[in-house]
């Protein structure tokens, strides 16, 4: 059997990734942690700020949360500062997560068009590079069907896309709020996009698509009063700004209403701040855990 007739065996067997994603949500909680080596963070672990100590730092963070949580999301940023050293640390905590049965985002916000984008998509979501996890986020702003072949080879692969769509930056709004030459703000349009790649895997009768939404926790009404429908997504929504940025549960209520369900809370300092000690980094999370299940995750 040839390596390639192999990868698609391979890819054919991994349910898709909107799916594995829902299924860990019901079983470990909707929290997603960030895997962030800022130099803050480096020095109150103990570790050096270059590629031997972020992937310590990576890796101690694996072995904490691995299986404990929904998701893992490296920062790629933090890891690709340090060159080529800090990237082949990346691909170690990537290797990390995937032995320790953790779905993992790597956050990489890549966006391009062309050849160029196929490019990032071989390196983030397909089946042997060091570089792929479960997902990758992705920006959409030279145009959403620029993204198509990441989203062809998610779709091929098993693996998740999440595209940036309200974040909450003031600097977003000046693009993101923008109305275009349909009537529509680029936010909106951004989720209607996402819903339609995702229509099939609700007639198929999954329960959510592999298409995602980068949605700031701390957006407040921004989704209403941009026509932003995330419910009509059928996606999963990734929201940074749980815990120490400041979104507790009536702004997650508040930004998400009645598509909580699909968020997926994202979590860094809030968590990491307990390390770098295993057993307490594992308390935060728990603690987190529980906060976003609350919020999330109100009875039927």
């Amino acid at each position: 059997m040839s390596a390639a007739e192999a990868a698609a065996m391979t890819a054919a067997a991994r349910p898709p990734f909107g799916a594995r994603l829902a299924t860990a949500m019901d079983e470990l909680g909707p929290l997603c942690v960030g895997i962030d080596p800022h130099p803050a963070l480096l020095a109150d672990w103990g570790l050096a700020d270059d590629a031997a100590g972020v992937r310590e730092f990576g890796l101690r963070v694996v072995e904490a949360l691995g299986g404990r949580v929904a998701a893992l999301k490296p920062q790629a940023a933090f890891f690709e500062r340090h060159g080529s050293s800090g990237v082949a640390a990346l691909e170690d905590v990537v290797a990390a997560a995937r032995a320790a049965g953790t779905l993992t985002i790597v956050d990489a916000k890549r966006g391009d068009i062309g050849s160029t984008m196929a490019g990032y998509a071989e390196a983030f979501l397909a089946d042997g590079s060091p570089l792929a996890g479960d997902a990758v986020t992705l920006s959409p702003y030279l145009g959403f069907g620029s993204l198509a072949p990441a989203a062809e080879l998610a779709a091929a692969t098993g693996r998740g896309i999440f595209v940036l769509c309200l974040t909450s930056n003031p600097e977003g709004q000046q693009v993101q709020h923008a109305v275009g030459p349909d009537g529509l703000t680029v936010a909106a349009s951004v989720a209607a996009q996402a819903a339609a790649l995702n229509a099939g895997a609700v007639s198929d009768g999954l329960p959510m698509g592999s298409v995602g939404l980068v949605v700031g926790a701390t957006i407040g009404a921004a989704a209403r009063e941009t026509g932003t429908d995330l419910e009509a997504v059928a996606g999963p929504l990734l929201a940074p700004g749980v815990g120490a940025q400041g979104a507790g549960e009536r702004e997650l209520a508040d930004v998400f209403g009645a598509v909580r369900r699909n968020v997926l809370a994202s979590s860094s300092r809030g968590v990491l701040a307990a390390g770098p000690d295993a057993a307490e980094l594992r308390g935060a999370a728990q603690r987190s855990t529980a906060q976003a299940r609350a919020a999330l995750r109100p009875p039927r």
